[in-house]
């Protein structure tokens, strides 16, 4: 494919993945299988996808900044703790051999899948009068769990709002609003130390990654600012078809 064509591409995949990230999670599954479809080895892509991943938790932490939404000093403790184990995962991802670091990302995808498709029957507390637990025991336990899920979110990332989604809301009890607002806090913290890793030991594209931030991070911006509920099934659908497609090329090709 022409390089001006996959410019176009990535930035416009970019830009639904930060919508797809809003609407029902999982859109760093169609910008990882984008760039492994254009001829990206897929540890390149993984490390290439953090940068838009950092434009879009940018772009979220500003936002609900603005909002006044802020959830401090618990994102700090647990974003540093989530930052320690992703800079393990991180490690792990570069160390691991490719083959099977392609069937890992295989059978990610199509748990992933499976997790979106099932997710309308996953409950959430949706009520703003929920007595946060944030302190105590609870503060003790998120940290261990969010360094496990930095240890994820360094290997490979992929489908993590889900799983802090409805930790912070059922374990630590926040409301929805601020739910997403401390997600995406402790996201950019573990995934800035990530990237960071990963641009060193130079696996990033950067030429892609940076179109690739740039729809991410407009994306984002678009989805905050208007609630574009209309569609979302449709989204989905797609989603899962190239995630599947994608999932069967790794794990046999």
């Amino acid at each position: 494919m022409d390089p001006i064509y996959q410019i176009i591409l990535i930035t416009f995949v970019g830009f639904a993945a930060g919508i797809i990230n809003t609407l029902a999670g999982g859109g760093s599954l169609i910008t990882l299988s984008t760039m492994i479809f254009l001829g990206m080895p897929p540890n390149i892509a993984n490390a290439t996808n953090r940068l838009g991943i950092l434009s879009q938790t940018f772009s979220g932490v500003l936002g609900f900044r603005s909002k006044g939404v802020i959830n401090f000093p618990f994102s700090i403790y647990v974003g540093i703790s989530a930052l320690a184990g992703a800079l393990i995962g991180a490690k792990l991802a570069l160390d691991i051999n490719m083959a099977l670091f392609n069937k890992i990302l295989a059978i990610i995808m199509i748990v992933v899948a499976i997790i979106i498709i099932l997710k309308e029957r996953i409950k959430l507390n949706k009520g703003i009068e929920l007595k946060e637990r944030l302190k105590g025991k609870h503060l003790v336990i998120s940290i261990i769990a969010f360094f496990g899920i930095g240890v994820y979110g360094g290997f490979i990332n992929a489908g993590i709002g889900i799983i802090v989604m409805l930790f912070l809301n059922n374990v630590n009890r926040l409301s929805l609003v601020k739910t997403n607002a401390t997600k995406v806090a402790i996201a950019f913290t573990y995934t800035m130390g990530a990237f960071i890793f990963f641009a060193i030991n130079n696996q990033v594209d950067w030429k892609m990654g940076l179109f690739l931030a740039l729809g991410n991070g407009l994306g984002a911006w678009f989805t905050s600012r208007w609630s574009v509920k209309k569609g979302d099934k449709v989204i989905k659908i797609v989603m899962l078809v190239v995630i599947v497609g994608m999932a069967i090329k790794l794990w046999f090709f």
